[in-house]
């Protein structure tokens, strides 16, 4: 039988159970319309768990039960992950966002928030193929179902505010609005070309808030003062105003066409026209090859938004791509182990809590040591928080050195497995061995 882990959680309190407190997960829990028994697995001990496991690089259960430093049944510990409700991971997850401080960008006096997608691998079982779909380059019964994930960071934190998560061919624009409810007017919401389209554009300004966004590669932009619109190999949009060299004011017309997720009514309370900004500039750096970027942006006023200021704010886009990579390399959330959709659902607002409770040691850590947080090394803090009890002093954490014209080539020298990949489903290949058997060399 197992110990009570709540009664052992006492003796050996993690510093991750002070950030989550126990009495605020039974609240969530309750808010959520969860009821349970006084069982040895209530809400607050099965999140500390999970969070630890989580911590672990999502270890076995059987590891856990080391980690907690006490029996534990994993049939029963499964059992109550399960029983926890979804609302209840994502009221967390908002709080563990909160938690962290927020501010205005330098660069705009603005909270900006980055959008972008990532996807995991979960197991290959019958309702999550049907959930999540598989890659269209593997054939039937030769690859994994992937999940997908929308997500909204704070780009002055680092903290992921909330995410989405739905099938993987879902296009970024036909749901980013479901989480427009996180943004406030006067918020800047910078993300790629996937996110750049009038309606998207037009929701938001609906909603007082800014965009930032890289221009579709199939939309024609011509900065030639008084350039006519319209037509084959035109621009679609009507020249206005020139702001500065490469830099111009344009309306958008409402296309035609309405999105398919979209109704009619919907698309009717969309304006006829909007007005945005035009801008292209250039990234030349040592050892790669000069490339343009064109952008467009809610930001009008030249004075108040310069374009030098304006292609700094895209490039901090790009640091979602380190978050996503602290969270699927680091935290490996790359691979899922939940074999339903609920499940791998909270797997992943998991792994967004114990990321957004990283942050928050970084935080401390950079206030401490008088630098700023994405000088912290996340991995250290990651292995901090892993490892440390109630009481334990905040360590000097390693800083990452600034380094920011580093270039390195996206290869890898070292190949693990030099396997065959699967063309054929495994049962095939076990019934006729020898049509599939390696070639000599």
């Amino acid at each position: 039988m197992a110990q009570n882990i709540t009664c052992a959680a006492t003796s050996v309190k993690r510093r991750h159970q002070e950030l989550l407190p126990e009495s605020l997960i039974e609240q969530a829990a309750i808010d959520a319309g969860h009821r349970w028994r006084d069982r040895k697995f209530g809400p607050a001990a099965t999140i500390h768990l999970f969070i630890l496991q989580i911590l672990h690089g999502n270890t076995a259960i059987l590891h856990l039960r080391h980690l907690a430093e006490t029996t534990l049944n994993a049939a029963a510990y499964c059992k109550a992950r399960t029983r926890l409700p979804l609302k209840l991971f994502e009221t967390l997850l908002e709080y563990a966002a909160g938690q962290l401080h927020s501010a205005s960008s330098p660069l705009s006096g603005l909270r900006v928030l980055l959008a972008d997608c990532t996807s995991s691998i979960a197991p290959d079982t019958p309702n999550l193929r049907k959930a999540f779909d598989q890659p269209a380059n593997v054939k039937e019964g030769c690859g994994y179902p992937m999940a997908k994930v929308l997500a909204f960071f704070d780009a002055a934190s680092g903290a992921i505010l909330r995410p989405l998560i739905c099938s993987l061919f879902v296009h970024e624009a036909s749901c980013v609005w479901q989480l427009h409810p996180v943004l406030a007017a006067g918020d800047l919401l910078v993300g790629d070309r996937a996110f750049c389209s009038y309606v998207h554009l037009a929701m938001l300004s609906a909603r007082q808030v800014f965009a930032l966004f890289r221009v579709q590669q199939n939309q024609q932009v011509d900065f030639r003062r008084g350039r006519k619109h319209g037509g084959k190999g035109r621009p679609k949009s009507r020249w206005v105003k020139k702001l500065g060299k490469l830099d111009q004011l344009v309306e958008w017309r409402r296309p035609e066409q309405k999105p398919k997720w979209m109704s009619r009514k919907q698309y009717g309370t969309l304006p006829q026209t909007m007005l945005v900004r035009e801008l292209k500039y250039k990234l030349e750096a040592k050892g790669q090859r000069t490339r343009e970027v064109i952008i467009v942006t809610t930001l009008l006023d030249p004075l108040k938004y310069p374009a030098q200021k304006i292609a700094e704010l895209y490039g901090l886009r790009w640091s979602v791509e380190t978050h996503f990579a602290s969270i699927k390399t680091t935290m490996r959330m790359s691979r899922l182990k939940c074999k339903t959709v609920e499940g791998v659902k909270k797997e992943l607002l998991g792994y967004f809590i114990a990321y957004n409770l990283v942050r928050r040691v970084m935080q401390e850590a950079a206030a401490r040591q008088s630098v700023d947080a994405e000088r912290i090394s996340f991995i250290d803090a990651l292995r901090w928080l892993a490892n440390a009890r109630v009481g334990d002093t905040l360590v000097l954490l390693v800083l990452v050195p600034h380094r920011p014209d580093r270039h390195e080539p996206r290869v890898i020298k070292y190949l693990k497995y030099r396997y065959r990949s699967m063309a054929v489903p495994r049962s095939k290949m076990k019934k006729r061995p020898y049509l599939y058997a390696d070639k000599p060399k």
